[in-house]
């Protein structure tokens, strides 16, 4: 087992001497190399992440393929190895701070990025990506704490292909996910599947970050922050900081469109669309990324610090920015406090989240599965039937309406096609009035009781005609109705079947 601490031992060629920090994956050492007489920083893979059998396999895979990337944009890895049960990686070391304490600099003193020093460490960003892209590696961790805004006034990205390294799926052995979900695109957390619009997607949270100094999407487990990434509107730069100029917004809400095909579909279309944007907008784009605004100390020389205190500590208002963003796991925060009433239902709420999201990526999945149940429940009905010497469908025969109702309903949520709310809507409604009909038998009262469904038919197409008028919300909403109209016809059929052999 790896030990606690790795401070004055030797690994490899490396004399191990101070850490510089800790992520969700990872211990970061200052190293020197007697040989060479260089400082770097060894990156110290967490031990219980590295459990899988083919791990070293895809360590020395993806490691070599991460050293071969050579861009001023991309930290450069120097070296890999492993020593016992120690995986880690030598890169350059880097004097200045990250794209997270720069933010939190800002915070702290109640001021924004300016525009300029924005786009440049974007477009520094996004020449890296290109590059990286370009050789088929993607990043999948794109965050503000993984871009270095070093002393040479650029913006470099570290931890190039360390979630790959850790685990090829989105979860680890102890199950985390991997990445960082306030970051993460829809496709990435819900399926894992990675490409490189996928990392255009996570530098579009960060743009997001940087004007309005919040992510767009926050809740209090990892889940729930997965379901407002998938399906959650996303909410207007603009409205949240009305100062931000809209060719910026425009580049935001491109690159944060929920469907892969609907975003920049690479990191130069993305560059250029940033450069356009600062020109409309009449920012004056700096050649370098400035200075770091704090100072440094020997116990922290890698992380800005800020001494707060008295009326300065009364200023935030919101210190949740200062948290460790690197580890996607919730336990700590769950287990420390009670699930009540409300938790759990949030936890309910994210369940069925999941659920409609899982449909909808796997529209034909679910659509044979709906196929599947109609025969299903037709062939039960009638061993059943012959069980009991009665037949369901004497009576129960509406059952067909509600199955073939459920049907549509699956197909509108995994198609969001809100106008197939119409046909499952009247089916559904005519499944559950003729079942009262037919298992009570008093069909003497549809003589008064018609006007019921011309008032359903109108109310079915009205309430899809208003609901096709909200655009991309009507999408979300054929999801959710869809969803909740199939599972109210789903638990409606088994007490029908149940009264009509009674009855």
């Amino acid at each position: 087992m790896a030990p606690a601490t790795l401070e004055g031992q030797t690994l490899g060629k490396y004399r191990v001497l101070d850490p510089l920090g800790r992520g969700g994956m990872a211990q970061v050492y200052r190293a020197y190399h007697p040989q060479l007489d260089r400082y770097v920083a060894i990156k110290v893979l967490r031990s219980d992440l590295v459990e899988e059998q083919e791990f070293l396999a895809r360590f020395r895979r993806e490691a070599q393929a991460v050293a071969a990337l050579r861009h001023p944009n991309i930290v450069q890895v120097f070296d890999f190895d492993v020593q016992g049960d120690v995986y880690f990686m030598v890169m350059e070391l880097l004097e200045g701070d990250t794209l997270k304490a720069r933010l939190n600099d800002y915070r702290l003193r109640g001021e924004r990025m300016p525009l300029g020093e924005m786009a440049r460490v974007l477009l520094d960003v996004l020449e890296g990506l290109a590059y990286a892209h370009g050789e088929g590696m993607i990043h999948r961790d794109i965050k503000p704490a993984n871009i270095m805004l070093t002393r040479r006034g650029q913006a470099v990205i570290g931890d190039f292909g360390i979630a790959q390294i850790v685990g090829s799926t989105r979860h680890t052995v102890s199950g985390a996910l991997m990445g960082t979900l306030n970051y993460m695109a829809p496709e990435q957390g819900l399926e894992s599947r990675s490409d490189a619009r996928s990392d255009i997607y996570s530098l579009g949270i960060v743009l997001y970050e940087t004007l309005t100094q919040r992510t767009p999407f926050d809740a209090d487990t990892p889940l729930a922050v997965l379901m407002k990434h998938l399906n959650d509107p996303l909410p207007l730069p603009r409205q949240v900081e009305p100062s931000i100029p809209e060719p910026f917004e425009r580049v935001v809400l491109k690159a944060l469109s929920k469907r892969p095909e609907e975003r920049y579909q690479s990191a130069k279309e993305m560059s250029l669309a940033l450069r356009q944007a600062v020109e409309d907008a009449g920012v004056v784009l700096p050649e370098r990324v400035s200075p770091p605004l704090s100072f440094r100390t020997p116990a922290a020389p890698a992380e800005s610090v800020a001494v707060l205190s008295g009326t300065a500590r009364e200023k935030i208002t919101d210190a949740g920015f200062a948290k460790d963003d690197t580890n996607a796991s919730s336990s700590r925060s769950a287990s420390a406090r009670p699930l009540g009433r409300e938790s759990a239902q949030t936890q309910l709420g994210a369940i069925v989240k999941q659920a409609a999201a899982l449909l909808q990526g796997r529209p034909w999945l679910a659509i044979t599965g709906a196929v599947a149940l109609i025969l299903t429940c037709n062939m039960a009905a009638v061993m059943v039937s012959g069980a009991f010497g009665h037949s369901i469908f004497s009576r129960g025969w509406p059952i067909e309406l509600l199955l073939v109702g459920v049907l549509l309903c699956v197909i509108m949520s995994v198609t969001s096609v809100i106008w197939l709310l119409i046909p499952g809507g009247l089916l559904v409604g005519n499944g559950i009035l003729f079942s009262y009909y037919s298992i009570t038998g008093w069909w003497s009262l549809w003589s008064f009781l018609w006007p019921l469904e011309p008032l359903l038919i109108s109310a079915v197409v009205g309430v899809t005609i208003l609901l096709a008028r909200l655009g991309e919300r009507s999408r979300q909403l054929a999801q959710w109705l869809g969803l909740a109209m199939g599972l109210v016809a789903l638990a409606l059929i088994i007490p029908i079947a149940f009264l009509s052999l009674i009855l």
